[in-house]
């Protein structure tokens, strides 16, 4: 057996877990706060009731998709961080756990 073999399914198991919470907790306040910040800038570059031109939508639009990336890249890399975190230290203690058995008896 690997000595990094639950590492990497607690890597696997934390981002499946973080693409699941993605979908479910993240995808909608991403897209709203990106939004937000979006008619923000928009407001501030073409005057604070933003008109329903066709850049200030662009730079809504732009800013959502950014505002959905960058909370997917939060979940999953921080959920797949936690889980390589929590395999290594189950690889640290089975190999504190396994050395003394694996030690040769000396005579």
């Amino acid at each position: 057996m690997s000595t990094k073999e639950m590492s990497k399914k607690g890597l696997y198991v934390g981002t499946g877990m973080g693409l699941l919470l993605f979908a479910l907790v993240g995808l909608f306040p991403g897209s709203m706060i990106g939004g937000v910040i979006g008619l923000k800038i928009a407001g501030s570059l073409f005057g604070s009731p933003v008109q329903a031109a066709l850049l200030p939508r662009l730079i809504v639009a732009v800013s959502m998709i950014i505002g959905v990336i960058v909370a997917a890249i939060t979940f999953v890399l921080g959920t797949g961080i936690l889980g390589w975190f929590a395999g290594s230290v189950i690889d640290a203690i089975r190999t504190r756990h396994e050395a003394p058995s694996e030690a040769p008896a000396r005579h």
